[in-house]
């Protein structure tokens, strides 16, 4: 309930447009439109079927906890990060046959295009990002536990919201280059265009830089990273080489709505707004499952159990939120670039080229739908070429 409240008054209220009605049969064939469904629902299959393998050794682990986690009292902190960041790397253990999976489905249709060693490497990367956070969260967590007993929850929340505001300002920065390479955009018509773009929507720009993203995928996207002096767009080399320059320069476009509007400030507003709560539920969650005389390394896996949990359950006003955030976007983007017919083929190219469902069930975009379906974006671009303006 206060997550649905928060994102209800969060949620942009002005900036939008009113989609006019699109029928996916318009722009796409019935073949296309069930070749993107079946991969679509595959794939959340087999994601959801990861998850539920993950959390069952997760709850098995909550109800009957290794005597050796149970008896390491004598350094619960430093036994408590070990356990979370072996925890960390089970977790990637458990979860790799549906991961793998889901990647020879991707190959199979052309959107993954790594190799199997560099996919490997990847997921060593990441499980070892994923530990290490890990090892830094959880003793600080049974830390609180420890001295505040049940009121834990309030300074764990504020905590939360602290490590959400590092990791947005500065994983862009400092993991991105880990598993990308970064090249200055070289000066030319498509530099100059971006920079005046980024000049116009107000937002301060150090540099342009293209990401190496083929060498992972054959999908398309761009994003703007950093914070004051350090910001700077980055395009994937799939966008520039597949797409339009107009194309290109409306997805840098939407890009910087997010940072005209102070979208990852406001999120964070919104986690803080959510915050507490979630942590509330977190604890009694916590509480019930954890078989530990005290809280300790045993309790690492009833917390990470009831943090996945309450975190699925609060999924969804966020998806909310996100949705109406991203309709905001493509709206300042149409009038900051006024090419509404290359958003249109961009949508229709896009849809093709990362195999996405035009228009998914209604229920799977309420539940977990960040962004617009495609024929509602399509519909907001064509109720702006008929006149209709978001008030920018």
């Amino acid at each position: 309930m206060a997550a649905g409240l928060s994102s209800a008054l969060l949620a942009p209220r002005s900036g939008l447009i009113v989609p006019d009605p699109v029928a996916a049969e318009e722009l796409w064939s019935a073949q296309e439109i069930g070749r993107a469904r079946r991969y679509g629902l595959g794939q959340m299959a087999l994601g959801a079927a990861g998850g539920l393998l993950q959390g069952g050794v997760l709850l098995a682990l909550a109800r009957r906890p290794p005597a050796a986690l149970l008896r390491a009292q004598r350094a619960p902190l430093a036994a408590t990060a070990l356990t979370a960041a072996g925890l960390a790397a089970v977790d990637t253990v458990v979860g790799l046959p549906t991961a793998a999976l889901t990647r020879r489905r991707a190959l199979r249709v052309g959107l993954a295009t790594q190799s199997w060693r560099g996919w490997a490497g990847d997921t060593a990367k990441a499980t070892a990002i994923g530990a290490g956070l890990a090892a830094l969260a959880a003793p600080a967590t049974v830390g609180l536990m420890r001295r505040r007993g049940d009121r834990w929850w309030l300074p764990g929340a504020v905590g939360a919201v602290g490590a959400g505001a590092a990791l947005s300002f500065l994983a862009p920065v400092a993991l991105d280059p880990l598993f990308n390479r970064f090249t200055p955009l070289p000066a030319g018509e498509l530099r100059e265009q971006v920079l005046d773009l980024a000049r116009r929507a107000g937002v301060r720009v150090r540099e342009v830089y293209e990401s190496d993203a083929s060498r992972r995928t054959t999908a398309a996207n761009a994003y703007v990273a950093g914070y004051g002096a350090s910001r700077r767009i980055v395009l994937w080399d799939t966008l520039l080489r597949e797409f339009s320059p107009a194309e290109a320069r409306l997805v840098v476009a939407h890009e910087l709505a997010h940072v005209r509007h102070r979208d990852v400030q406001n999120r964070l507003v919104a986690l803080a707004a959510m915050a507490p709560v979630a942590a509330r539920a977190v604890a009694r969650v916590t509480g019930a499952l954890d078989r530990s005389p005290e809280p300790g390394p045993a309790t690492v896996a009833p917390l990470a159990l009831a943090a996945g949990v309450v975190g699925a359950l609060m999924g969804p006003p966020g998806s909310a939120l996100s949705r109406r955030v991203e309709s905001r976007a493509d709206a300042f983007a149409l009038a900051l670039t006024d090419e509404p017919e290359p958003f249109v083929s961009f949508e229709q190219r896009i849809v093709r080229q990362n195999l996405a469902d035009p228009d998914p069930p209604r229920l799977l975009v309420r539940l977990f739908g960040t962004h617009p379906p495609a024929v509602e974006r399509i519909g907001v671009a064509r109720a702006y070429a008929r006149g209709v303006r978001a008030g920018y």
